[in-house]
């Protein structure tokens, strides 16, 4: 019977932290940019938010690109409403810029901006279940 309890209690807090994640937690995949997309996953890095390319996909299907591994999402910090600022590095011109993302459901939409916003581009994103 206590096994039973302890296995009920586990199941209730796996679950609430489940609930308690952040909306922009989680899997995502990418619009495709230059005939590629990835898929990416969004998980804390101190009080913000980083998130890791883990698989790469073009015409041919999934690949092995050096891209791996390395950060798109930077440092992306919660403004509330669904909305985070912070940095995105674009792999198809190794560049950083100013980035905004906002959340709604199992859409996110984002926009890299240089020039103090004068020169902005956007992807939409979609969470992968």
């Amino acid at each position: 019977m206590l096994k039973k309890l302890l296995a009920a209690a586990a199941a209730t807090l796996m679950m609430a932290g489940a609930a308690l994640a952040d909306p922009i937690e989680g899997f995502w995949q990418t619009e495709a940019d230059d005939g590629a997309f990835a898929f990416v996953e969004v998980v804390p890095c101190g009080e913000t938010y980083c998130g890791t390319i883990k698989r790469t996909f073009n015409a041919d299907g999934e690949y092995e690109s050096p891209n791996i591994g390395k950060m798109l999402l930077i440092e992306m910090a919660p403004q509330g409403g669904g909305e985070y600022k912070g940095n995105v590095w674009r792999p198809s011109n190794d560049k950083i810029y100013i980035g905004k993302v906002t959340i709604e459901g199992d859409v996110m939409k984002m926009r890299g901006c240089i020039a103090g916003g004068l020169l902005c581009s956007s992807q939409t994103w979609v969470r992968l279940q």
